[in-house]
């Protein structure tokens, strides 16, 4: 009997606690939000979200047809304004960016893989971010930048067809994804560490920073923060992942700290000349109330652009099987690095979604 009122006190104390942060947040200031689907007591929306078992776009578009182009939803203790049409995301996004420049509190694992948001993707909007933002867009995608690096591509794609001549000639097929995410990985370490290493290398980096994506996706203790205890196991989990990706990133770092400053180069993996590769910027990058990057720090944003160039190219291929292109009268294809920069904005592409066709056997 003394189990079961302890049981009892201790979820009454926990629902007590519950209410009391959703009044303190909630119920004691009137906001002017837009309407949105009413909520359950303490949960708001993420109940209904969750016991629907779809995908979260697919819930946004049916509330879109109901409430309206933006509106709002009570995740637990977030409050999640959607916003789904073009002028209003323009208007937040470009016509008043200050005012939606912030970013909402971090999770624990999250923080302890952007290192104290430590990241352009995480930083608040302000000096860090500017200053992470304005090296990356000067060092690795800025035209000047992009045309040095062209050999980095021709050798990523002689690679790449290699490989695949390799694997069909071998099983008679080949996994178009994978070795698709295996070419883009390369290139994306060659520009971060100027270097090119040898595969099993550059799958083990791709595995790691694919469960290191996986393991900062939202979950449950980042609606209701107050459950975050429950979830220690998950904690110790991020901190033995965060080991890996430390002994597999660190390595590469220092070997390339020793090239830019002592010429070191003793496995021949560093290819690209000191102050070619993204790292080197930063190894001198002065961050405001942080000084030099440490090491971890370092990890944090090479991880970052390497996480989201594979992922976004990989998500880009799958796509390419729901588009149809139609040529543009009067204007051929060019295939040049230099028409490629430019064709996007002088022939925009038109998605026309294809039924999925069935594989004949």
């Amino acid at each position: 009997m003394e189990l079961v009122d302890s049981v009892l006190l201790t979820s009454a104390a926990i629902f007590l606690l519950l209410w009391w942060r959703y009044w303190s947040v909630n119920g004691g200031r009137r906001k002017n939000l837009p309407p949105g689907p009413p909520g359950w007591p303490l949960i708001g929306n993420l109940g209904q979200v969750i016991l629907q078992k779809r995908h979260f776009i697919y819930v946004v578009r049916d509330y879109r047809k109901k409430y309206g182009p933006i509106f709002t939803m009570q995740m637990g203790q977030r409050t999640l304004v959607i916003v789904t049409s073009s002028e209003l995301i323009h208007e937040a996004l470009v016509q008043k960016g200050p005012l939606f420049a912030s970013r909402p509190e971090d999770s624990p694992i999250r923080l302890l893989f952007s290192v104290g948001k430590c990241a352009i993707n995480s930083a608040e909007y302000g000096p860090l971010w500017r200053t992470l933002r304005r090296n990356f867009a000067t060092e690795l995608i800025n035209p000047r930048r992009i045309k040095e690096c062209s050999w980095i591509r021709k050798w990523a794609v002689e690679t790449h067809l290699k490989r695949l001549q390799d694997e069909a000639s071998q099983v008679g097929f080949v996994e178009v994804m994978s070795n698709l995410r295996l070419t883009v990985c390369s290139i994306l370490i060659c520009l971060c560490f100027g270097a090119k290493i040898c595969e099993d290398k550059i799958k083990n980096i791709e595995s790691i920073l694919k469960d290191v994506m996986m393991m900062t996706t939202p979950k449950l203790p980042d609606f209701l923060p107050i459950l975050t205890p429950l979830f220690r196991r998950q904690l110790k989990e991020a901190k033995e992942l965060r080991k890996k990706q430390l002994e597999c990133l660190v390595p590469l770092v220092r070997s390339r700290r020793a090239f830019v400053e002592n010429g070191e180069n003793p496995n021949s993996e560093m290819v690209s000349p000191v102050g070619a590769a993204y790292i080197d910027s930063l190894f001198h990058l002065d961050l405001a109330d942080r000084g030099r990057l440490r090491e971890e720090e370092l990890v944090t944003l090479v991880s970052e652009v390497i996480n989201a160039g594979t992922d976004t190219s990989a998500t880009t291929v799958e796509m390419v099987h729901a588009f149809k292109w139609m040529p543009v009268p009067g204007s051929p294809p060019d295939p040049s690095e230099t028409f490629a920069f430019t064709v996007v904005m002088k022939n925009p592409l038109k998605a026309v979604i294809l039924p999925r066709e069935k594989n004949i056997i």
